[in-house]
């Protein structure tokens, strides 16, 4: 049975006991850029990648593997027709200045570890009247 189109991974997460140290680490010793910040949640470019760092107040090694598919609803029902267990169907969780969108939807794996399905749905082209 062929794959459902997945890409490369998108975004790792990484908890981190606090988010103020680990981000003066990734940005000041590590040169990353910082792309976004939120309340316990801070966003680094690692090339193609995105690294999300969680403030959790403790150490914890069950990261997330984010995977980039370009049409996350056919990937979510092609997995779910092979059994894979879906926390909940994809969904927008961002949406960009430039007006795309973030969509997400978090599945489990064989140990009950969380991964996900990201995708990126372009801004729409404005038409003219």
């Amino acid at each position: 049975m062929p794959d459902p189109n997945f890409g490369t991974l998108s975004q790792i997460s990484r908890r981190v006991q606090s988010l103020d140290r680990a981000r003066a680490f990734y940005r000041e010793r590590l040169g990353l850029a910082e792309l976004m910040v939120f309340p316990g949640l801070a966003f680094f470019a690692v090339g193609s990648l995105r690294l999300m760092l969680s403030e959790t107040g403790k150490a914890d090694e069950a990261d997330i593997l984010y995977f980039r598919v370009a049409d996350i609803e056919t990937a979510h029902r092609d997995l779910k027709a092979r059994g894979v267990t879906f926390q909940h169907a994809p969904s927008v969780i961002h949406i960009h200045p430039d007006g795309s969108r973030e969509w997400m939807a978090f599945f489990v794996d064989d140990e009950g570890r969380t991964l996900a399905l990201a995708s990126v749905e372009p801004a729409s082209t404005p038409t003219s009247g």
